[in-house]
């Protein structure tokens, strides 16, 4: 373990062997930072925070402040965040609430880039990544592999599709659709994220199917959007990816304004 005598780590902190803490950084009592995870100077880690393995942490960054909302009263609320991460210059990551669960969960391999911010109660998934400025605001999901380009703006609630891919300076109000470029003002589907998919892995003919649906869902004026759902569920024969995209429609279509998240919130509102 390498901490740098300016650092100042509560005694209460729980670090493994070979984390590195940098110059001047603060690690509060309730925080747990796993192996091979560098913390380099000027970082503030506080709250219920835990960090796997093998992060990078740059300066400036502070990890599990209290969730800007003005609904928190001090509840015990965390934030988790997964392997491999790195986390660039004055990212800002919020710990949950209790009207959300609870809960900030980050998985593995995401890249944030410099003054991205993350609010309460979001969860994001594997290998996304943020670019520069980007902003979420609470309870947002963002699935694995999507991509936001700089100074992205997303509303509450709001769930990003996996692999999707949101070009810079535009503001997200409504999910967006898994597989897919979205981007303008205000934000529209552009087309198939092809090169991100490519370089994902996935097959020409998984692309191809992909390519075939977004043509009928989005393209096609024969049909509504309802109508051509309903003919691709009963043809039974489509992909994974297909499928995935047809659930995430559905889903997209019982939350309001077009953010299935935001069902799980006025149903709680209703329960209580």
């Amino acid at each position: 373990m390498k901490i740098h005598r300016t650092a100042i780590v509560h005694p209460d902190a729980i670090l493994d062997e070979e984390v590195e803490i940098g110059p001047y950084s603060i690690i509060d009592a309730n925080v747990t930072i796993g192996n091979g995870t560098i913390i380099k100077n000027h970082v503030t880690i506080t709250g219920n925070t835990t960090l796997g393995k093998n992060n990078v942490v740059f300066p400036n960054s502070v990890l599990g402040a209290e969730p800007q909302d003005l609904k928190y009263n001090g509840e015990c609320t965390s934030l988790i965040l997964g392997d491999n991460n790195v986390v660039r210059e004055c990212v800002t990551i919020n710990i949950g609430t209790a009207g959300g669960g609870g809960k900030t969960v980050i998985g593995d391999n995401n890249f944030f880039m410099a003054c991205s911010h993350i609010a309460h109660d979001c969860v994001i998934e594997d290998n996304v990544l943020l670019a520069n400025g980007v902003l979420l605001g609470g309870h947002i999901m963002i699935e694995r592999g999507a991509k936001l380009m700089g100074l992205v703006g997303v509303q509450p609630f709001v769930t990003i599709g996996r692999y999707a891919y949101i070009g810079g300076h535009t503001r997200i109000v409504q999910d967006v659709p898994p597989y897919m470029i979205i981007e303008g003002h205000p934000a529209k589907i552009r087309q198939v994220n092809v090169v991100g998919l490519e370089r994902e892995g996935f097959s020409k003919e998984q692309i191809d199917e992909i390519k075939n649906a977004f043509r009928l869902l989005f393209r096609s004026s024969e049909l509504n959007r309802n109508e051509t759902l309903e003919e691709l569920e009963r043809q039974k024969k489509f992909s994974p990816e297909v499928k995935h995209l047809i659930t995430f429609l559905r889903n997209m279509d019982k939350g309001k304004l077009g953010r299935y998240r935001e069902s799980f919130r006025y149903s709680a509102v209703t329960a209580n």
